[in-house]
């Protein structure tokens, strides 16, 4: 994918920062998990522990058997950033193409789009909506309007969901800007009120519309990105890169079973791969209707 255009501003590298709590779940799960994943719904793309939180709460163990990716962050000095040269471009490039297609789309509406703000840390770090591990894999939080990220996580994205290149760690991103979007225009406070009024099942229903919109706003970005030059920003494989990872991410793939349909909270391979596809072909987000 070329991404060569300006990178944003709203950038926060702290990843040369002291990392906040270990790598345990209890902290984790007592904190940011349920004000995140269970009211809001808008955990991370990958949704590494919403499995792990649903399989604990219907008596299953951790998804990926040990309670979470692995992580071989390395220490640095204090202050000192441990992205390298490579990732120091990718993460605010890509933001910076989302900023651009979004205020895009929403001067076409009449609209002014504020960006949200990504964050690269490493281990844990401290969030509007509580603390952060990298164990989450990414996420948005709509507290303070960040989107938070261990980079080490693209290495699990592409050696255990065998989803590489650059396409598949910029959709990772674009999904979560997606979920900004949603807070804009205020989808996920609906969907958390209707969550309320709903029973479990229904509430379920509910939070995978709004991960399956996220998916299709992800398309919708790659759609209308442009490089330096005014050309698409796709290249050829990148589609096949963002099947691919949408496939692995999908609640079926991932729970292996052990989860039944029902206590699905992101969808299914085939629904979010056809989500993704469904942005790619249209470029516009009014076709990406898939949360109440």
């Amino acid at each position: 994918m070329r991404i060569d255009g300006p990178g944003s501003s709203n950038f926060e590298d702290r990843t040369g920062m002291p990392g906040i709590g270990g790598g345990g779940g209890g902290n984790l799960l007592g904190c940011l998990l349920p004000l995140v994943a269970s009211r809001f719904g808008i955990v991370g793309v990958l949704v590494l522990l919403l499995g792990y939180c649903a399989l604990q709460q219907f008596g299953g163990g951790s998804i990926l058997g040990g309670g979470g990716p692995s992580t071989t962050s390395q220490t640095a000095p204090a202050g000192q950033s441990q992205l390298t040269p490579e990732m120091a471009r990718f993460l605010p490039g890509v933001l910076g193409s989302t900023e651009r297609v979004w205020d895009g789309l929403f001067q076409r509406a009449g609209q002014t789009y504020q960006p949200t703000t990504l964050v690269a840390y490493k281990g844990g770090t401290q969030t509007a909506c509580g603390v952060g591990q990298a164990v989450m894999g990414p996420f948005y939080c709509p507290s303070d309007r960040k989107i938070y990220i261990d980079p080490d996580f693209f290495n699990e994205l592409s050696r255990r969901f065998q989803a590489p290149g650059d396409f598949a760690a910029a959709y990772v991103i674009a999904h979560e800007v997606g979920h900004h979007v949603q807070n804009l225009e205020g989808t996920l406070d609906r969907a958390q009120s209707a969550q309320a009024r709903l029973g479990k099942s229904q509430g379920n229903q509910v939070q995978v519309g709004v991960e399956l919109q996220a998916d299709c706003y992800a398309g919708v970005w790659a759609a209308n990105a442009k490089d330096s030059q005014g050309r698409p920003a796709m290249e050829l494989g990148d589609l096949e890169e963002g099947m691919r990872a949408a496939e692995a991410i999908g609640d079926d793939m991932l729970t292996k079973g052990q989860v039944s349909p029902d206590n699905f909270t992101h969808g299914t391979s085939a629904q979010r791969m056809e989500a993704l596809r469904r942005g790619l072909e249209s470029g516009n987000p009014a076709q990406c209707n898939y949360a109440r």
